[in-house]
């Protein structure tokens, strides 16, 4: 879908911010306590008791930044961070014969990130898109998705993509659904995180919410009084987000993921989380 030129000024005045701001949280908040840290071999801390940084891709560590608050692509399970995402990546990680280390953090956060060093790799359900590109590179596709529309169970006005025109939607900030909101409506509500974005979907503070498509699934189960539409909004595909010009790493990643999709592993991880309907 065409994107306006606003658009495109504002996602890249954003991420310019948030690459000057100190931290890993968006430019208009300070990091909270959601912005956990899980490693396969625990937290460390550095000699004068404050938190060590991550492990970087080259030593024995591959860094992944993720947001958890996507399921099934990542989402946690007690006090791990688990789903799609994260097993592909360790899968990833594996071959090159190194751990994963995951960092979840806010979604607008993920790229400043790859681009600070801070991480290695950024997987998160994430779109590839001409705007992203322009700041990190991309691997291989490994899950093609949908963004969705979701609205109030009893909403017989909002039908599909062309219905939402002028409406008040609600998206997580940050996401394609965000970048995609603004093409159809001036007026777009903005959400650290999907379920809350549904709550005030589900209060009457917004018409309707964008969102990847299984995602919008698992926040539909949990929500009974709102409905996801069958047509699609947009369709799209997602890859693991590198630093630009790390060609290496990007023709490693693609090696590990052609060996998945050929072993039939990576349709396996796919379908631990996603059930045929």
């Amino acid at each position: 879908m065409k994107k306006h030129l606003k658009t495109i000024f504002a996602f890249a005045m954003a991420a310019t911010m948030m690459f000057a701001a100190v931290g890993c949280g968006s430019p208009s908040e300070p990091a909270s306590d959601e912005q956990n840290v899980q490693s396969t071999e625990g937290e460390s801390e550095g000699e004068d008791g404050t938190e060590a940084e991550a492990p970087t891709e080259s030593g024995d560590t591959l860094v992944m930044a993720t947001n958890a608050e996507f399921p099934p692509y990542e989402f946690y399970e007690g006090g791990d961070v688990v789903g799609i995402d994260v097993e592909i990546a360790r899968a990833v990680a594996e071959s090159m014969g190194k751990e994963l280390h995951v960092e979840d953090m806010a979604f607008d956060s993920i790229i400043p990130a790859l681009l600070s060093g801070k991480a290695d790799i950024g997987a998160a359900g994430m779109t590839v898109t001409e705007d992203r590109k322009a700041s990190v590179d991309f691997t291989d596709t490994y899950v093609k998705a949908s963004q969705v529309i979701i609205v109030k169970a009893d909403n017989t006005e909002i039908t599909g993509a062309d219905s939402v025109e002028g409406k008040v939607i609600g998206v997580q900030l940050g996401t394609t659904g965000d970048l995609y909101a603004s093409d159809v409506t001036d007026t777009v509500e903005r959400y650290n995180k999907g379920f809350e974005a549904v709550q005030a979907l589900s209060q009457g503070k917004i018409d309707a919410v964008i969102i990847d498509d299984q995602v919008a699934k698992a926040l539909a189960a949990d929500n009974a009084d709102v409905k996801v539409l069958d047509e699609p909004f947009t369709e799209e595909e997602y890859a693991i987000a590198v630093k630009k010009d790390n060609t290496e790493l990007v023709e490693q990643i693609n090696a590990a993921l052609t060996e998945l999709k050929e072993s039939g592993k990576l349709q396996e991880i796919v379908d631990k989380y996603i059930t045929a309907e």
